[in-house]
């Protein structure tokens, strides 16, 4: 069976804060915070789909930067990679996916009520960016 790929986007802003989005679908993890992204759909490059779901999720226009250190298992055979986002033009709201969006502090990442399967993402996150303090992977 082959593997699907996820990627997630550690959106931080210029002053070092991480961008976090509260789902609200599927029932399971509706409520909960993760980094936004999506499916790579076939054909579409892993930069280009998070290019892609942070447009219609966010309303953002983006440069992908480098991909964190890590693969993280998902269920149903999908796989979360995770990649440095900044924002080129637009400011994030919920659009799809998601009925919140929080700014956390550099200090306060490891704090915050991640999804289990976003907490691996967050720490490679917090290493990229040299911060001292990770959520446990």
């Amino acid at each position: 069976m082959a593997v699907r790929v996820v990627v997630a986007g550690a959106v931080i802003d210029g002053s070092g804060r991480l961008l976090a989005a509260r789902r609200t679908s599927p029932p399971e993890l509706a409520g909960g915070w993760e980094l936004p992204g999506g499916k790579v759909e076939p054909g579409e490059s892993e930069r280009d789909a998070l290019r892609r779901e942070l447009r219609e999720e966010l309303g953002i226009e983006t440069d992908i930067g480098d991909r964190l250190t890590g693969e993280w298992p998902l269920s149903a055979g999908y796989v979360l990679r995770a990649y440095v986002v900044t924002v080129t033009s637009g400011d994030p709201r919920p659009l799809e996916e998601h009925d919140a969006l929080c700014w956390l502090e550099p200090g306060a990442w490891s704090d915050f009520a991640w999804l289990p399967a976003d907490r691996p993402a967050v720490a490679a996150a917090a290493r990229f960016s040299g911060l001292a303090s990770t959520p446990e992977e």
